[in-house]
């Protein structure tokens, strides 16, 4: 079952267990590739997953691909950095504060944090602000369980994520392209859709580091830079937070970055993207990324192209 023009992801449209079956025998788990065998893929053991989402019926990107093209400026600036060098990063143990305008702060053992919800695998796109796209099985919980856990208070309007700050195990943050560490936001009630997850797998597997492990955020109708990986803090904040991408180039990044066809303000051209591992940008890009119909409400009398 397909979900098409859902207001929410409710219980009742998940896609049915033997249903699901069939479509893995259509797409196929990809051979796992010589890059995957490498310490940056950690142990890749398999996840219970208790529901299966699909959100689109475009063909799934294979292993290889999703694992091997990657934006992670922390290990350098070209697409292949990630994968070469990303082995070098420990992430066990893990811990994720979770502090700011909420009345349960906390510390979190990764695996403490996402242990009382059950594991979702999520059919989303991906679409990066260089008019490359993927379609990617992504494995978490929902974003909004785990804020609602905090109990965030009525001042807690926006909030603020953070990646690892280790150039020892980070090459990348030894160059000062970005303000380091990488730090994000969203709107509370962008934080609290149900579309906004927390994931720590792909493919049915634990996340490789390369893609952001252990735990990253996905934020689908946004432009892939908007999704922090190997994230160590979440905190409510009442304001705006700075982002990392618009602090360098404030004209270029926006707070929002909603994936919109009308609003070029990188040197790449929005309108189409490319899906991978095609050469072209032969697709037209969908506004939203094509989750319109779930998340548009929320900017309802914004100007898109100024809140870019």
């Amino acid at each position: 079952m397909l979900i098409r023009n859902a207001p929410d992801v409710r219980s009742s449209e998940v896609t049915d267990e033997r249903q699901y079956l069939r479509r893995r025998e259509f797409i196929r788990l990809a051979a796992v590739s010589p890059a995957a065998s490498t310490p940056a893929s950690g142990d890749q053991s398999p996840l219970q997953i208790a529901k299966h989402v699909v959100t689109t019926d475009e063909k799934v990107n294979t292993f290889e691909q999703i694992t091997n093209y990657n934006n992670f400026y922390e290990f350098g600036s070209d697409k292949s950095d990630p994968a070469r060098y990303a082995g070098q990063l420990h992430t066990s143990p893990w811990t994720v504060k979770i502090d700011g305008h909420c009345a349960r702060p906390a510390d979190y053992h990764v695996e403490d944090l996402i242990k009382p919800f059950e594991l979702e695998e999520r059919i989303y796109r991906h679409r990066c602000v260089e008019a490359w796209s993927m379609v990617i099985p992504w494995v978490g919980i929902p974003l909004a369980s785990v804020l609602r856990r905090a109990e965030p208070t009525s001042k807690a309007t926006f909030v603020e994520f953070t990646t690892l700050l280790r150039p020892s195990e980070m090459p990348g943050q030894r160059d000062p392209i970005l303000n380091w560490p990488y730090t994000e936001g969203l709107r509370m009630d962008e934080a609290m859709h149900p579309l906004a997850i927390l994931a720590v797998g792909i493919y049915g597997k634990t996340l490789l580091n390369q893609n952001g492990a252990p735990i990253r955020l996905v934020v689908p109708w946004k432009y892939g830079f908007k999704s922090t990986k190997s994230i160590v803090r979440i905190r409510f904040v009442d304001r705006m937070p700075h982002t990392a991408w618009s602090d360098q180039n404030p004209s270029w990044y926006g707070f929002y970055s909603n994936v919109n066809p009308d609003v070029s303000p990188v040197r790449w051209d929005q309108s189409r993207e490319r899906r991978l591992p095609g050469l072209f940008a032969t697709r037209k890009t969908l506004i939203f990324n094509g989750y319109g119909d779930q998340v548009a409400s929320m900017y309802a009398g914004m100007d898109l192209r100024k809140n870019y």
